[in-house]
């Protein structure tokens, strides 16, 4: 496997993927709303991408701030819809330069989990305030594997043992554990997401075109190691066929809330 190194979010085209999870961010807003209401709430989207959630909040009445630090993908946030509400930050989501205790919650869809965890924790527990909310989606590791990244282990192996990955966030035990000296109260609310192509070949495109974390993995590889790693992720979108040709499969993912202790 290529040395471990940050994914390029401005590779491939970020909200073909966003668009796909903006169902997820709703329910992550509406997770910290259930637990204390958003309205007039000052509330951060800590690597937001394209903005799903922070526009979601936005709608719901919350102060908004969103954070992601590829300005590319700001760019594309800003011009969206309702943008105006929310006030856009090119930052590090683990060092954002935000004041202390300036928000009473964070939340983030599928973003912040590809942080490294422990500057992201502390970051995040300096800028809630005490008893401030938190709320945010993760995948879980589907033990029967994923056509999306089980070919990537087969192909080029395990990652090393030290390198923090996102599914990590979707181990309960591991949540409590880098939570437990700031927060209680932590909640984790699985789920499972469709994921649906009309096609194996529309399928392989998302994955060499449009999803950034793919996109940029396959960029770093050799020709002959692409075409191999190209060829897999052929192979297990086609056992995820119907009978039509179309692609389709669940992914387990859980929302997760925590607060803040005072």
């Amino acid at each position: 496997m290529p040395d471990p190194q940050p994914t390029n979010w401005a590779a491939g085209r970020y909200q073909a993927v966003a668009e796909r999870i903006a169902v997820i961010a709703g329910e992550v807003v509406a997770a910290a709303d259930r637990i204390r209401p958003v309205r007039d709430t000052a509330l951060v989207d800590l690597a937001c991408g394209t903005g799903s959630a922070a526009l979601a909040a936005a709608q719901a009445g919350a102060k908004v701030t969103g954070v992601d630090l590829t300005a590319e993908l700001i760019a594309i946030a800003a011009e969206r819809p309702g943008a105006d509400a929310v006030q856009w930050v090119v930052a590090d989501a683990a060092h954002t330069g935000l004041p202390d205790g300036e928000f009473g919650t964070v939340v983030s869809n599928m973003g912040i989990i590809f942080v490294e965890p422990t500057s992201l924790v502390a970051e995040i527990t300096r800028l809630l305030g005490p008893g401030g909310i938190l709320a945010f989606s993760t995948w879980v590791r589907d033990e029967a594997g994923s056509p999306f990244f089980t070919p990537i282990v087969e192909t080029l192996g395990q990652p090393p043992a030290s390198v923090y990955s996102p599914d990590q966030w979707g181990d309960y035990e591991i949540v409590r554990s880098r939570l437990s000296a700031g927060f209680d109260d932590v909640k984790f609310e699985t789920g499972s997401h469709p994921w649906q192509f009309d096609s194996v070949e529309s399928a392989v495109r998302f994955i060499s075109d449009e999803s950034p974390m793919h996109v940029d993995l396959l960029g770093r590889l050799d020709e002959a190691t692409r075409d191999r790693l190209l060829k897999a992720f052929t192979a297990a979108l086609s056992a995820a066929t119907d009978g039509e040709g179309r692609v389709s499969f669940d992914a387990p993912y859980a929302v997760v809330t925590a607060h803040r202790r005072a």
